[in-house]
């Protein structure tokens, strides 16, 4: 009864507000439930892009919110929890990554960033991809300049795995896709012997190699429903789970067991609530912003991912 109470505020307030919630795919089933716009960090920006709105409220974590405020500067952009951060934004911090650019200058390395990254390191990117157009992105990286891969060396290890491009790769990973086992994907499938295996890349390479198919957390959900597997265990967050049981309804969807927790959660994407959601509408806070010369620096790289995607 009280998520109902507080879905009833959220609706009163977006329409107050003029805004519109954005969440992510590993974000809490009632958050999901209660977005207008549900799906991966670039497509929810982008979707906020063609609303008419005048607050965009991200429900996931830092960098997404970043991202929003680079391609919709215009809009006010809230965060309902201000300590959601990202294990692969922390691990690349952009003063790092400058100190090595610079140190390595002779190499002139073409820089590619995983979008999930802070606004600092997408500035000093040539181009940013996303889980689901790397392979495209890197393909497309210029022949006569070594390439740099940050922050994510899972991702980038399947890319180059995929392209044939030699890359150097930073090392980050996911925290959540990092806990993945080899021995884990094996007693799941043990299980679950009819089941397919929907892996996303940011996971380890002996994860990756007993998956059915390889993609991001947005191309599950299509492979899942033309697929003609009736079950399917999934290698990411198990906020994905939500999604797939309401848009796949007709197919079963099994969680990968981690000990000891049980389950693959990220601590971060939780930290949003309906609670918090309903508050930072009301007191319109906490507030993401960004210094205009970088927010611009970051839009370059982003603007050449879209016209390569294209």
């Amino acid at each position: 009864m009280q998520d109902v109470g507080l879905t009833a505020e959220i609706a009163r307030l977006k329409e107050e507000r003029n805004a519109v919630v954005l969440a992510h795919s590993y974000q809490r089933p009632e958050i999901q439930d209660a977005a207008d716009f549900v799906g991966d960090s670039l497509a929810l920006a982008r979707a906020a892009q063609q609303t008419q709105c005048d607050v965009i409220v991200f429900c996931g974590v830092h960098f997404m919110a970043e991202t929003a405020c680079i391609l919709n500067p215009t809009r006010t952009v809230l965060l309902p929890d201000a300590a959601a951060s990202c294990s692969l934004e922390s691990g690349c911090p952009a003063s790092e990554l400058a100190s090595f650019l610079e140190s390595n200058r002779e190499k002139n390395y073409y820089v590619i960033a995983y979008i999930n990254c802070s606004i600092g390191v997408k500035a000093l990117a040539d181009v940013i991809v996303t889980s689901g157009n790397s392979q495209q992105i890197v393909a497309a990286a210029p022949k006569d300049r070594p390439i740099l891969f940050v922050p994510d060396e899972n991702l980038g290890a399947w890319t180059a795995q995929k392209t044939g491009r030699e890359m150097t790769l930073w090392k980050g990973s996911c925290h959540v896709h990092q806990r993945f086992t080899h021995d884990q994907i094996m007693r799941a499938k043990q299980q679950h012997p009819d089941a397919e295996v929907v892996c996303h890349p940011e996971c380890r390479e002996v994860v990756r190699a007993l998956a059915d198919c390889i993609c991001s957390t947005e191309k599950m959900i299509g492979y899942c429903r033309k697929s003609a597997a009736k079950q399917f265990i999934i290698v990411t967050e198990t906020g994905i789970l939500h999604r797939l049981r309401k848009l796949v309804p007709e197919k079963l969807f099994i969680p990968v067991v981690i000990e000891p927790c049980g389950c693959a959660e990220c601590e971060y994407m939780k930290l949003n609530t309906l609670e918090k959601l309903r508050n930072c509408l009301r007191d319109m806070s906490p507030v993401v912003s960004l210094p205009e010369d970088l927010r611009l620096r970051a839009l370059k790289p982003l603007e050449r991912m879209l016209e390569l995607s294209q």
